[in-house]
């Protein structure tokens, strides 16, 4: 049981430059207990706020930072977008989600996918992601919001540094996740 255990759902609102030292205490703590990122920034607030075109948000609980998402265009490193449609269709890139160990088990992770879901859509675009296959609870996190499995591939992350990723793309619109109810 963790102090996270009762008590409202977690508010997901858009992040404020304000936010990003408690952004980067979770990041933090989601780096220690899980490895993500991979390979911690140098400046990890400029690894948050990454591009100048990003949309991003932080879910907060009793006034404390417990999450966070941006959304993003495709870059020339992502995967994902090429595996959707036939060119035709436009995305949006999911990118820096975490959640706070601590914060686990309040469907955070979700209610930040779904802004970004939402986001995405008002754009007119379909959100996609890149995991890395040796994060399994992303993986099955996505899985059970019935994220679609595109296929997996290969991210030059450096010299020397070949990781091997998971695609996905989000639900279709009005699709449902196989664990929902109606």
């Amino acid at each position: 049981m963790n102090d996270y255990d009762s008590g409202p759902l977690p508010q997901v609102r858009t992040r404020v430059d304000r936010d990003l030292p408690a952004c980067v205490t979770a990041l933090r703590a989601v780096h220690l207990a899980d490895g993500y990122p991979t390979n911690w920034p140098q400046d990890p607030q400029k690894w948050l706020t990454g591009s100048a075109d990003a949309a991003a948000w932080v879910a907060e609980w009793e006034g404390r930072i417990v999450g966070h998402v941006a959304l993003v265009r495709p870059g020339p490193e992502d995967i994902a977008p090429s595996l959707v449609g036939t060119g035709s269709t436009s995305v949006a890139v999911v990118s820096r989600l975490f959640v706070d160990p601590a914060a686990r088990g309040r469907r955070v992770g979700a209610l930040l996918l779904e802004r970004a879901i939402e986001r995405a859509r008002a754009l007119g675009a379909r959100a996609v992601l890149d995991v890395v296959t040796t994060d399994t609870a992303a993986v099955a996190l996505y899985e059970r919001l019935g994220w679609e499995f595109l296929a997996t591939g290969q991210q030059e992350w450096g010299p020397d540094e070949l990781v091997t990723v998971r695609c996905y793309a989000a639900p279709a619109s009005g699709a449902r996740s196989q664990k929902e109810t109606p």
